[in-house]
This record gives structure tokens, sequence and C-alpha cells, in this order.
């Protein structure tokens, strides 16, 4: 207001001058219209943004613009099948998180629900009923039993009002308004009627206040600050692997083209377009799981943020109490009994009136028939002057008297004690009222019509009989719970330590006696907040600034309520807990709502956050690790080799047989962790990386058997890496899914298993019968497994080594840090702080992934350059197979299997590198056609791998026969069609190959016998 007079303390007849108003006429039609225009309606403001900005907003941040330049590569290249795959998976990933953030947005729109949608308001000398949202400053209004105030106002006329203003303070009871007082929006009126002048509207009153707080509130999801991390990491290592790539393909005078659809391949492969959605689905069926449990979650990322929190911050009334008075321990005065004590109180009360103390002393009294016998003749309800209620009543021997109950001063001077009498009154006052009861006195008339003082009847509002249980059960997972209240010290010390919470209460009015700001909370301040055990006298600015504090030095925080004066508080809280009967303003700001009573719900959920939390660590390190395999394998190999190790469509395939099964990691079974948890990033990417580079190293070391053993074209090899891949890839879930060794409980949950196996037995059909690649013997299959478990042990081991180790150094780091707490700043004491298990090393930073990666690609390089020398050759493998190829004369190709060479694409090798030498042959077509005395010629098969595998089965089953034979697998035409054969010369005689014929025929095998030349 323009008024130079503080409308909220300044005399009313002040506040009238400054107001411009008649309290006996109120304003004119006119007036009202002017002020309307001049301060607007008489409601809150709220910032729209358009849904399309939001929708759009999901394809902005690192992970969706490699998405899109992935899509966008596909369309250059004309590759619509992968050009569709991709897009569908970026629409599905803005889909989600659109509807779960537009779910979740209506926190303004039920603080306007609950405001007055009508009043009654004083204008050019009549009553008349007009909507709230139009009171402007100066009305007059009036205020009865069950009217909701319509704005802030000072009361100008009438005895007394009780209004009921939990929703906005905390305050248990309601609480008595007179003239001069002022009445708050949103409050309730109970009893009593009164006239007011308006002084606030709209988002300037108490209650506006509070929902400016919400607008405003609102603290950064760890989840999403983890996600974003990760895909940083991922695209840096990226765009590295990107140049050298493009850098070396380049320089051999690649097609650019061919180039493009490349780097569309390390695209698809190094960004886990499918991570987001399937930790948002991992969230969501967990939210679901939680519904069980009478725990509805209106934000999916809270569910992590709640597995992390380390203080929770609880509303006492409602929550951590009954709100529902009760009677203690009645104190008789001078003879009286406790019997009578309750009788002349409950004689004093009334029960339609349905107030709150006259309730309880009614419920109190236990014996409704008692009250029979009595008749009250007149009643005088309570009001602020004579601060107590008093009663006529006529007995049942017919003798009338009056019972009164009140304020204990005012019953001890009814009775007109004194002296000892008076004094012995005043320290059992003071007794109650240092234990945190509100407390009651009674007195009644006697015959001759003396008021004679009957004692003391305690109020309190008890905790819930489960509370004290479900906060050492808090404690228990490393929970610190601070009670909030707006109730005096003396009550919330002894609520906090009848539960166990501790005395240790600081009166909010003193912590923020300059205001709540909206920058950061003093240091000083801040130290002693989180040292409390508790806050007493708590406004909603308070609530909201004792949040922010908490947050500011480096803690998880959540908080609980159920009225709106809890809203912002809950909004800005990393996980905030609307509980049982909360209003709907406070439904709306949570991100957890409870639909059952009392706090143990809240423990069942802090267990199934915890467990979803480590299915989301465990996919994460398997997912990081894989693509970091794919990304580096992929182009190192090309590199190295010269050929692209997996096809585009192995690529689409490998993403959706790893990514769709793990979706059951949300079924996974998962141990509950003993301390809150959180995103320890550098951990992360330090386990993932080692991971991933030994998953490269495992990747190589197939190729190097494939090649140089089982000599494979580059067709078959391409399929064989695609299966290790896949099969690797999901046995190094297993590795990751848990901190111990991977054969130890917790075991996988049944629909995860079932996943695996059936998506390993689709990829092991698919490279069976050749479906989109081409076909591989189950023998092949059989060792590319037999590879992968073996592997599966080195991986877990160097798991174990790795945790043992960061355990180890933050063990020796823990006395380091707790002294370096003392002095960091509020940033540096975020990363400090790391509550589940030890903290990390501080020298592993992020930089520390990075250097684990090098370390690994390192000793890959390594291994291939020592696989080279002791091979002989001089060139890569596929040269060789390429020389060999060109310099043979003979139409059919032949090669020895006791002498192998590498097989991979020969024509690609030899047309990028022509000018390098060739490695010799071991065998030759010339040497295979030697003079033999008999051979025989087993076949044809449709690959090489079938043939040479064909020859070890032979090795084992028949060696006598064959034991100083020579072999050799020949391609050549058979009806038509290229086949390869196994021919097996020298033999003994011509009768030894015919018998050795017959014997490999009756097996149903073609074979055929020749003379040698």
């Amino acid at each position: 207001m323009d008024a130079p007079v503080d409308l909220s303390k300044s005399p009313i007849p002040e506040v009238l001058a400054a107001l411009a108003t008649d309290p006996h006429k109120g304003l004119d039609a006119k007036e009202a219209a002017v002020r309307l225009g001049r301060y607007g309606p008489n409601a809150l403001e709220e910032k729209k943004t358009s849904a399309w900005v939001l929708f759009f907003r999901f394809f902005w941040g690192p992970i969706p613009w490699m998405i899109e330049a992935a899509a966008l590569m596909a369309a250059v290249v004309r590759d619509w099948g992968d050009f569709t795959i991709i897009l569908a998976l970026l629409l599905f990933n803005a889909a989600l998180g659109f509807l779960e953030e537009h779910q979740a947005s209506n926190a303004l729109q039920a603080l306007k629900n609950a405001l007055a949608l009508k009043a009654k308001v004083l204008r050019d000398g009549a009553w008349s009923e007009i909507d709230a949202k139009d009171i402007v400053p100066g009305d007059i209004v009036r205020v009865r039993l069950g009217d909701v105030v319509p704005a802030d106002a000072r009361i100008v006329s009438g005895e007394y009002l009780s209004v009921d203003q939990a929703a906005l303070t905390g305050e248990s009871l309601p609480v008595s308004k007179k003239p001069g007082d002022s009445l708050y929006s949103g409050s309730i009126a109970k009893q009593g009627e009164v006239q007011a002048v308006v002084t606030e509207t709209g988002s300037h009153t108490f209650f506006g206040r509070t929902a400016s707080l919400v607008q405003s509130a609102g603290a950064t999801s760890h989840f999403q600050a983890a996600v974003m991390r990760i895909g940083d990491f991922l695209i840096a290592a990226a765009g590295v692997l990107a140049v050298i790539l493009i850098a070396v393909q380049l320089s051999r005078g690649a097609d650019v083209l061919r180039l493009a659809e490349f780097v569309l391949i390390l695209l698809v492969a190094s960004v886990p377009v499918a991570m987001p959605a399937v930790l948002s689905v991992t969230m969501a069926l967990g939210a679901k799981l939680l519904a069980r449990e009478k725990a509805i979650v209106s934000r999916l990322d809270s569910i992590e943020e709640m597995a992390g929190m380390e203080i929770l911050c609880s509303d006492k009334t409602g929550t951590l109490t009954q709100n529902k008075l009760t009677l203690g321990d009645v104190s008789p005065w001078r003879g009286a009994d406790r019997t009578e004590i309750l009788l002349v109180a409950s004689l004093a009360s009334r029960a339609e009136d349905r107030d709150p103390i006259d309730l309880a002393v009614l419920a109190g009294l236990h014996d409704d028939g008692a009250l029979k016998a009595y008749t009250q003749q007149a009643y005088q309800p309570f009001d602020p002057v004579t601060k107590r209620t008093e009663a006529t009543v006529k007995g049942p021997d017919g003798v009338v008297f009056h019972a009164a109950k009140g304020a204990p001063q005012v019953m001890t001077a009814l009775a007109k004690l004194e002296g000892a009498d008076l004094e012995a009154a005043n320290r059992a006052v003071d007794s109650y009222a240092a234990k945190g009861f509100r407390t009651l006195g009674v007195a009644r008339t006697d015959a001759s019509g003396a008021w004679r003082f009957l004692g003391f009847i305690p109020l309190y509002d008890p905790p819930r009989a489960d509370s004290k249980e479900t906060i050492a059960r808090a404690e228990g997972y490393g929970v610190r719970v601070k009670m909030v209240t707006g109730d005096d010290v003396a009550i919330a010390q002894q609520i906090a330590g009848d539960l166990g919470l501790g005395t240790g209460i600081q009166p909010a009015t003193d912590l923020f006696s300059g205001g709540v700001g909206k920058g950061d909370i003093p240091a000083d301040i801040a130290e002693r907040i989180e040292a409390a055990d508790g806050f007493a006298r708590v406004f909603p600015e308070h609530k909201y600034a004792i949040v922010k504090a908490l947050q500011q030095r480096g803690h998880i925080v959540g908080m609980t309520g159920d009225g709106v004066n809890d809203a912002p508080a809950l909004k800005q809280a990393d996980i905030g807990v609307a509980v049982s009967g909360a209003t709907d303003a406070a439904r709306a700001a949570a991100a957890l709502i409870l639909t059952a009573p009392g706090l143990s719900t809240i423990i069942r959920g802090i267990e199934e956050a915890r467990r979803i939390f480590e299915r989301m660590m465990s996919y994460t390190l398997y997912r990081i690790a894989m693509t970091l395999d794919i990304m580096v394998f992929i182009v190192l190999a090309t590199i190295v080799y010269g050929f692209f190790p997996l096809t585009p469509v192995m690529i689409i395939m490998l993403a959706l047989l790893d990514d769709i099964p793990i979706m059951t990691i949300a079924f996974d079974r998962a141990q509950v962790p003993g301390r809150p948890v959180r995103w320890q990033m550098d951990r992360v990417l330090v386990v993932s990386s080692v991971l991933g580079a030994l998953a490269v190293v495992q990747s190589f070391g197939l190729l190097v058997v494939g090649q140089n053993m089982l000599r494979l074209d580059a067709p078959h090899l391409q399929t064989i890496l695609f299966l290790q891949l896949v099969v690797g890839g999901h046995l190094m879930l297993f590795v990751t899914r848990t901190k111990g060794p991977f054969w130890m409980p917790p075991f996988p949950g049944i629909a995860l298993f079932c996943a695996i196996v059936a998506t390993q037995i689709v990829a092991a059909l698919l490279c069976v019968y050749g479906v989109l690649v081409p076909a591989l013997p189950w023998e092949l299959i059989g060792l590319v497994w037999a590879y992968n478990i073996a592997w599966m042990f080195i991986q877990d081991l160097a798991k174990l080594a790795i945790y043992r180790e960061l355990g180890l150094r933050a063990d020796r780091a823990t006395t380091f840090l707790s002294r370096l707490h003392q002095r960091l700043g509020a940033a540096q004491r975020r990363e400090a702080q790391r509550p589940a298990g030890p903290s990390p090393d501080p020298h592993a930073g992020p930089a520390a992934s990075f250097v684990a990666t090098a370390l690994g690609l390192g000793a890959l390089a390594a291994l291939l350059w020592t696989g080279h020398l002791a091979s002989g050759e001089g060139a890569p493998p596929a040269l060789a197979s390429a020389a060999r190829s060109a310099g043979e004369a003979h139409p059919e190709t032949s090669a020895s299997v006791h002498a192998p060479a590498p097989q991979p694409p020969a024509s690609t090798a030899a047309a990028e590198r022509p000018d390098e030498p060739a490695a010799p042959a071991a065998t030759t077509a010339a040497a295979s056609a030697r003079a033999a005395k008999a051979s025989v010629r087993l076949g044809g098969f449709p690959t090489e791998a079938r043939a040479a595998a064909r020859w070890r089965q032979l090795q084992k089953r028949t060696p006598a026969p064959i034991a100083s034979s020579r072999v050799a697998i020949r391609k050549a035409a058979r009806d038509g069609k290229d086949a390869w054969f196994v021919e097996i010369s020298e033999f003994a005689s011509q009768s030894e190959a015919a018998a050795f014929c017959k014997d490999i025929g009756a097996r149903r095998a073609d074979c055929e016998a020749a003379t040698g030349e």
C-alpha cells in the first residue's frame, strides 16, 4: 500500500484513515473499481509457460543433441530404418518426461482453490456478497462461524472471533481474536462474529507470500544432474574417437558418404539413447511398488532423492502428533477429587459448539450418564476478555450452582487464592508449562455462592503411537529427523524429548529475526540449523528457509507436512512428503503423497527407494561400460583392421537386445543400503570405465581368436563379434548388479533372469539360422559363451579390487575430509559429505575416469601389437589375407588347418592398402595339389567355419586313420553354387580311404574317395 502507516500494527483509527474507509458505510462502488484496477484482483498470480515450450525443452540437452545428430546423419545417408528407430526413441523420452512434469506442476492451482470464493462486503452502506477476487484494500468485510477469511484484515468491531489458522501457522488450537487483531487470508472462523477492514489482497497477503514461495521454490534433481554428467562424459569420449577416426579415414581417401554413415554408427553406438527411458521406466515401475506401500509418487525422480535423504524435517501437528487434544493427569486441589474436577469442567462445556477444548474435556469424563442428572440452565462461551467458560447448572438435588473452566490465573483469582496457596498454584502452572502442557483451571460455587477452586486439567496433543518407533527406524537408516512446529519452545521440547529426538529446539523467530531473504542463509545460522534437534515458533517462510539452509550445508533434505503453510518447504525440499489427510496445496507441492497415517509408510518408502536406486546404479554401470566397449572397439577395429566389426543392422539389433529386456531390472532383487545413497559420479565413471576397458580387451581377444585360430571371413567374424557383445553385455550386468561377488546373494530376480535368458536364446537363434546376419554353427556359439563366462570372472575380480581400493582410499581420506569440511564453502561441502559408505578419494576427481579409460586402451594397444609381433607378420592380418588371395593363380581358394592364416575382409583391405607387402600364405594351391596315394573329400559346407568345425570333430572322433594325413579346406563350385570342402589326402591306400569314407557316410555326411595324381 502507499499508506505511510504500518497497516498491520497501527491503531485501527489510523488504519481506517490511511485506507480512506468509513467503517459504517464501506467503500463506494466507484472507488472500489478504481482500487481493483490499481491493486489487481484478490487472486494469486501465476507465470504460465506454454505446453509446447515445456514439451520442446526435452529436445534440448547433451543426450537429446546426440540422438538428434544421429537421426540427422541417418537421414543424410538415407538410412530410413535407423532414422525411424532413433526418432521413436527421442519422442518416447520427451513424451515420458513431459507427462511426468505436467502432472506434478499444479501446486499453485491447488493453492488458488483453497482461497475463499465468496465474501460479505459493506459497500455504499449496504452488505452484499461478492466474489472474493473483487475485494480491494479498504473494504469492510464480515466474518462469522464457518467463513473463510477472504484477505488479510484488521478487526474493527465485534466481541471476539475464534479462528483456525493451523493450515497457515501450524498452531494446533484455534486462536482468539479481538478488535485490533489481524486476520489472515485462508484461515477459518470457528466461533464469534466480527467486522474487519481489508489491508492486503492477492499475493501481498500472508497466504499469497506462501504461494509466491511455492512458485520460486524448487531444487535441481540429482538424477537429472547425474544423467547430464553421464551424457557429457560419453559425448566427450565419442567426440575424441570420432575426430581420430575421421582423420585416419580421410588420410586413406575414404568416401565422404561412407564415412558419414560410419559416424552415424559411432553416434548410435556411443550414445545410450535408451538410457533415460530405461531409468525412467525403472523408476515408474518402482513407483507402482511404492503405491502398494501407500505412498504415491507425483515426481519420478523423487524416488532417487528419497533414497539419498539424510535429514527429514517433520511437521509436528498431525504428523508426529495426533492433532487431537488429550487430557493429561488431572491435578486435584485441596480435597477435591479427579471425578469432581472432570464433572464440573464438563458441565462448563457445550458439545454442539465443537470447541476442541470442550470436546477433549467431555471425552475425558468417560461417563456420559453422569451428566444426565444435571441441567445446564445457562451457558457463557469462552471470550478473550473473561478467558473462561461458565455455566449455570441445576443439580439432581435441585440446587443451582455455577461451574467454570478457563485460564489458571483467572480461576485462582475467581476463587481468591492468596499467599502460600496462590504461590503453590502458580508453581504447578509453571511446572505444566515447562513440560509443554496447556493448563485449564476448574472452579464451582458452593451453597453460599462463593467460588471454590477444584484443581488443574493439563491438555496436550499426544504423539502418534508409531512415531517414536518410526523415528528410531529412520535413524537406523541414517536419516536424522528434525521436528518443525509453530508451537512454543516448551511444548516442542516436551514432544521432541518424548519421541527421542533430543531437546535442542531452536526458536525460528530468533534464527530469522531479520526476515527470510531469497539468497543464501548466513553460515552461522545454517550451522545452528544443522545442529538443532527441532524448531519452534515456525512460520511458512521459516520452514522454507530451514530446508534451504540444510541444502546449503550439503544435505539431501526431506520435508513432511499437511497444510498450506508447508507447501513452499515441500516444493523446495529434495523430497517433499504430504502426509495422510494433507490439504490439496500440500499434495500438489509434494513429491510423495502418503495415503496411510503415520511416518511408518515413509520408512517402507525409503527401503523401496534404495532398492530402486541400487537397480538404477547397476544399470548405469553396465550401460556406460557397454557403451565404452562398443564405441572404442568399433573405432579401433576400423583403424587397425580396416573393416567395420559391426554392420548398421547389428548396431540397431544390439541396442534393442541390450536395453529392452533390461527394463525388467525394476523387478530385480537388491539389497537395502544401511546409509543414504546418492550418485557418486567419480566412482561410477571409474568403475564403469575400467570394466569398459576390460570389455574392449575381451572383444579384441575374440577378434584375434576368430582370425588367427578360427580363420573366419569378414561376415562371419562380424556375426561372432555381434554375439559376443550381446552375451558379454548381459553377463556384465550380473557383475555390476552387486558390489560383492556376482555368485553371492541377492540373486537376480526371476523377471530379469528370464528376460536375459530369452534374449540370449533369440540372439543364438538369429546367429544359427542366419536371420539378418551370416549363420554360425552351434560349436562357435558355445565357444563364444565359454569365452564370455571366463571373462565374467575376470571382470568380477577387477570390480571387487576397484571397490576395495576405493574403500581403502576413502578410509585414509576420512580425517582429511573432516578437517577440510570445516573450511569448505557450500558447494564444496556437497562433494565432501558422502553419505553412502566411505567417501571417495579427494584425488579421484572427474579426470580419474578418463585416466582409467586411457590405461585400458594402452593395455589394449600393447596386447594387439604383441600379438602381431608374435605371429611374425609385418602387416595386419587383413593385409596378409588380401595379399594371399591376390597371389593365388588357382580358381579355387584353399587354407591349411595346420597353419592358420587370417581371413577377414581381404578385398577391402587390399583396396585400401594395395602397395603394402603381403605376408606369405602358409599353404598354397600348388601345395594342396601334390600327388597322393589316395584322398577323400567331405562337403560341401556353406561356410569355411562350418568346414573347419567339421574337421575338428573328425580329429576328435577318428584320430587314427588321419593322423599322418594332410588336410586342406577348399572353396569350389558345386551344382552351380560355391561351397567349402575338407580334402584329406595321403591315405596309405585307396582301400583305407574308401573305408574311412564309408565310416563317415554312415554318419550321414557326404564323403567321396579319389585316387591321387
